[in-house]
């Protein structure tokens, strides 16, 4: 429960609400951090914000990590305005990541729905450095243009072989790519009955996505969700974040579709 100082060793605006920040331990200790866990940051005096890393390990500072926050409230809006050289408090790594299937035969599907994009992305900078036999598709989706996270990266993960789409729900001048839902990425790609998928986005975006799959032929226990909840403790003995007899701090919050497709529908009905 004891957040741990971290100092920010650079700062990047990706868009006009989102920043991504590098952080190292002042204490020089790297931690073990898996892909898709997540920290609780603590700008001092204002409150704790569950973040997911976007990067681990970073050029230079191999105990640093990332964050990608998104500016929506008064903690990460104060998280958001840290500069380099500021401090900021850390608990973690917390929770549950990504299962990514060693077996190199294994065809992968991950997609991204906005802010999705940053907690898969350490998931993709891992098989950008992994020779994959089976093919490697991402399908990112954002609201225009100006909202789409780590465009420079794009190009390079493709030239490692992994198959990336982009489509954007609103076009803006200038934009040549495809216009339209994710889920339509889905419809135009080959999508093998054995692949695994790994989903993050918006909870209605992750819905519609995860049933679009099971419609191509993924069974729902290969279908992996990142869910987002009102996180206090981190270590499930608050119960905010509760979803059914889980903790989606400690549970989660990656778990399979298979689990949960019942308790995230209820709206549905």
């Amino acid at each position: 429960m004891r957040p741990e100082p971290f100092r920010v060793v650079a700062r990047r605006q990706e868009t006009a609400d989102t920043v991504t920040l590098d952080i190292a331990p002042c204490d020089g200790r790297a931690r073990t951090v898996g892909p898709g866990q997540f920290a609780m940051l603590w700008p001092f005096g204002i409150g704790e914000a569950a973040i997911s890393y976007s990067g681990i390990g970073l050029p230079g500072e191999t105990a640093g990590v990332r964050h990608t926050i998104r500016s929506a409230g008064p903690t990460s809006a104060a998280l958001c305005s840290l500069d380099v050289g500021d401090v900021v408090g850390v608990r973690g790594p917390l929770g549950r990541g990504w299962t990514v299937a060693p077996d190199p035969e294994v065809p992968l599907l991950i997609v991204a729905g906005g802010l999705g994009l940053a907690p898969l992305r350490p998931v993709v900078e891992l098989l950008a450095d992994t020779d994959r036999r089976a093919p490697v598709r991402l399908m990112i989706g954002a609201r225009d243009p100006e909202q789409l996270l780590y465009r420079d990266e794009l190009d390079r993960w493709r030239g490692a072989g992994i198959d990336v789409a982009v489509t954007v729900d609103r076009a803006r001048s200038g934009w040549s790519g495809s216009v339209g839902f994710v889920t339509e990425l889905i419809d135009e790609a080959p999508v093998p009955t054995d692949a695994t998928a790994l989903v993050c986005g918006p909870e209605l975006m992750m819905r519609f996505t995860a049933r679009r799959l099971e419609e191509r032929g993924v069974r729902p226990d290969r279908i992996q969700v990142s869910l987002e909840r009102n996180m206090h403790c981190g270590i499930g003995h608050c119960g905010h974040c509760q979803l059914g007899a889980r903790f989606v701090c400690t549970d989660g919050p990656v778990l399979p579709w298979s689990s949960v497709a019942e308790l995230v529908s209820v709206a549905d009905r």
